[in-house]
């Protein structure tokens, strides 16, 4: 009896079997020939074998290469992008004996049973928008004139329909009457299919914290949509456009922009079209600026900025992208007391400052216009002694007395009591707010920053001593000579007419 099993000492057995193994790929390499592994309207993926002179040749992974135009995958350039070794998504039109051939839209001629193919395989077709017309659009297809209705053109709503005419795009045939003459096709559909396809490789290969790019599509009150693959779209919040304060998206980017935006969040949403809510950054693709502010600032130093905003109590300004500050409405100014912020300052002006001090943990930037300038009362002590006289302003009228300007920042009390003592009291006390007066210093205190003025006489000496007498307040006599005061000597005169 004769065993089957071949004998492993026996080189001729591992020979036999190595023979039978080599019949069976020569048979199998002549079976292309009888069948095909695709239909027409699939979609394959095919590896580019050879670049001919008008044709590409691709391995699909099935029993038949693929052949495609050449013609038909040039890009906008008219160039053609490719090289062996490329992996490229094609439709099968048709199959034969000996080839596949795959094309990635059916082209401008076709007869009217390639039309029926490509409806029912659901095939791309490719459509010059000629013109539009009642409800859509007027499409040259397969040498034949199509309709496309305007909702269908596009995923989005169409805004202005004449940018589409004179386009060649790619449609799905949607409905074919007549014999061919009547042809209603879709675009929107095509488009939604394509998304589906890109959505899902989205899904898998991308995640929450991937940083890309992306263009501006659409600006809203409250952000600004970015389409960061074709058919995704992700929203940037107004507070993730930029580091600092904004009212309006339109003040920082405009449709069309490219913009690199980092990724927050992917979530599945079957209520919003597209079937993703994405949310996006465009500030955290960059640094927080205050995390490196304390490096930046530091108190005295000076620098400029933009205000922002005003409110009762001061005035935020901007110093760099980021980082704000307050100037408190008692730091704007040393020359003048500020009753309003928006008197002196208003949002978009430039102002120059001066830090006070800075808490990154707490992000907070305290800031001064009036030490920029520099106190005025520090000066005070050489330009304004005590016994000196000024013409001062009246700034301001009062049950005690008078304030009096004599200097911008520097202001002075005349009190009530001081007025009383004067040469013509009635005079002073008819004067209003804004005439001016001559006055003599009396005191300073330069810690209260605070002045005590008299109503000077122009024709007396100009000391404390001096004044007080000529204003009576010695007894009614001058220093020198007894004589009497003016003041004395017009009570006399007062009295001798009574």
């Amino acid at each position: 009896m004769t065993e089957n099993n071949s004998d492993p000492a026996n080189p001729r057995d591992d020979e036999n079997e190595a023979v039978s193994e080599d019949f069976a790929s020569l048979f199998e390499s002549y079976m292309p020939a009888m069948t095909s592994d695709f239909q027409v309207g699939d979609k394959v993926t095919g590896e580019i074998l050879e670049i001919g002179q008008d044709s590409v040749f691709l391995n699909t992974g099935g029993k038949i290469d693929g052949v495609a135009e050449k013609s038909e995958l040039v890009d906008e350039n008219g160039e053609f992008p490719y090289q062996k070794g490329d992996r490229l998504e094609l439709y099968v039109i048709s199959t034969g004996e000996e080839e596949l051939r795959l094309s990635k839209v059916i082209g401008a001629t076709g007869n009217t049973a390639l039309i029926h193919d490509a409806q029912k395989n659901k095939i791309p077709v490719s459509g010059q928008v000629t013109e539009t017309c009642k409800g859509g659009f007027r499409v040259q297809v397969m040498g034949r004139t199509a309709f496309c209705p305007v909702s269908q053109i596009d995923v989005r709503y169409v805004e202005n329909p004449e940018v589409y005419v004179g386009t060649t795009l790619e449609f799905l045939i949607e409905r074919v009457e007549g014999g061919g003459r009547n042809i209603v096709v879709n675009r929107r559909k095509h488009l939604e299919r394509q998304f589906a396809e890109s959505r899902q490789a989205f899904i898998e290969t991308v995640k929450p914290g991937d940083v890309m790019q992306g263009t501006v599509a659409r600006i809203m009150p409250y952000g600004a949509f970015v389409e960061i693959q074709p058919g995704i779209e992700g929203m940037v919040h107004i507070s993730e456009l930029s580091w600092s304060r904004i009212g309006d998206p339109a003040e920082v980017v405009s449709v069309g922009d490219t913009l690199t935006v980092k990724i927050l969040s992917i979530e599945t949403a079957a209520d919003k079209a597209g079937g993703l809510k994405i949310a996006l950054s465009v500030r955290q693709v960059s640094d927080d600026p205050w995390e490196t502010a304390a490096d930046r600032y530091h108190p005295g130093d000076k620098v400029t900025g933009k205000v922002t905003r005003c409110m009762d109590f001061g005035a935020f300004v901007e110093v760099e992208p980021g980082i704000e500050g307050l100037v408190h409405i008692s730091e704007i100014s040393h020359v003048k007391r500020v009753m309003k912020v928006e008197d002196e300052v208003q949002p978009g002006q430039s102002v120059s400052l001066m830090v006070k001090s800075i808490d990154p943990a707490n992000r907070r930037l305290s800031l001064s216009m009036k030490d920029v300038e520099g106190d005025p009362w520090l000066t005070v002590a050489e330009q304004l002694p005590v016994g000196h006289r000024v013409v001062g302003i009246i700034e301001k009228k009062a049950d005690f007395g008078y304030f009096i300007n004599l200097a911008p920042g520097i202001t002075g009390l005349l009190p009530k009591s001081n007025i009383d003592l004067a040469p013509d009291p009635g005079a002073v006390d008819r004067l209003k707010t804004g005439d001016s007066l001559t006055v003599a210093i009396d005191a300073v205190d330069l810690a209260a920053k605070k002045m005590t003025l008299s109503v000077a006489d122009t024709a007396s000496p100009q000391t404390p001593e001096a004044k007080r007498e000529d204003y009576g307040q010695a007894g009614g006599s001058k220093a020198s000579g007894g004589g009497m005061s003016d003041l004395g000597q017009k009570l006399q005169e007062a009295m001798k007419k009574k």
